[in-house]
């Protein structure tokens, strides 16, 4: 990712569970930012789920899960209200740094120190990239 290009948002220690961070993460990974947010608001509102594709073990089914081609799903609000924090903060980075809000797309999720500890904490630090959309030539 060029610094020039592209904007960034990090979240460390958060308390949600990573497993629920990173199904999040990769239902929005790829869309343009307007879509993204627009995507966890109606998570939030139990409009459309988060798919479940590979943390998936005793996620129940739900039908909104098949507009992402698969069954398991959940409605995760506590992640979607952290997720859509972050997504604002790197909207407003890219804004302070002059860029097109409108043509940014989420390149980059990470997602690390996700491990289960004896007290059932697993503190998640998150770090998302936008990075202006590449137009491809058609031959």
């Amino acid at each position: 990712l060029s610094y020039s290009t592209s904007s960034s948002s990090r979240a460390s220690n958060l308390r949600v569970h990573f497993k629920n961070t990173r199904e999040t993460a990769q239902a929005i990974k790829g869309m343009h930012i307007w879509k993204a947010t627009k995507n966890v608001k109606a998570v939030t509102l139990k409009k459309q789920c988060v798919p479940f594709l590979r943390y998936n073990g005793g996620v129940g089914r739900c039908a909104q899960a098949k507009l992402w081609g698969w069954t398991q799903g959940r409605w995760l609000k506590k992640r979607t209200e952290f997720l859509l924090h972050m997504l604002k903060n790197a909207e407003r980075n890219a804004e302070l740094k002059g860029l097109a809000v409108d043509s940014l797309v989420i390149e980059r999720t990470y997602r690390a120190h996700g491990r289960i500890n004896p007290y059932r904490s697993s503190p998640c630090l998150e770090e998302k990239d936008l990075s202006k959309q590449k137009l491809m030539a058609r031959e």
